[in-house]
């Protein structure tokens, strides 16, 4: 049975950083792309960024381009996002995905993701 654990959430100022964790059981993330979804209040999910089975290629959406950091250890079937200079409308439940199948390079689509987490809460205060 394959787990997505995501941590590191919290409440932080408008500028501040936060890092989110996302561990994974049940199954190793080696060669499958790893993905990091957000859901706002009220708001459809959307995704946020995500990187290659190989861990060379990268992928953000342009609201979060040059502020967030997708990251992957393979060795500690964990995946990671940093997050800086947040905003108030980054507020919102961040859920990692595990790729649906082998060797993929990201994509922006929820279909091509076979397993969610729960969810971690980040708020940003203004």
């Amino acid at each position: 049975q394959v787990q997505l654990v995501e941590s590191g959430g919290g409440l932080v100022q408008a500028g501040g950083s936060l890092r989110l964790s996302c561990a994974a059981s049940g199954r190793t993330i080696k060669s499958y792309a790893m993905a990091w979804f957000r859901q706002a209040p009220g708001k459809e999910r959307e995704f946020a960024a995500t990187v290659s089975w190989s861990g060379d290629r990268t992928y953000y959406a342009d609201s979060v381009k040059g502020r967030f950091t997708i990251s992957r250890d393979d060795a500690k079937n964990t995946v990671y996002l940093q997050m800086n200079s947040l905003k108030p409308e980054d507020t919102a439940i961040y859920s990692c995905a595990l790729g649906r199948y082998g060797y993929g390079l990201g994509n922006f689509r929820t279909g091509e993701y076979g397993y969610w987490g729960q969810g971690t809460q980040v708020t940003v205060s203004s």
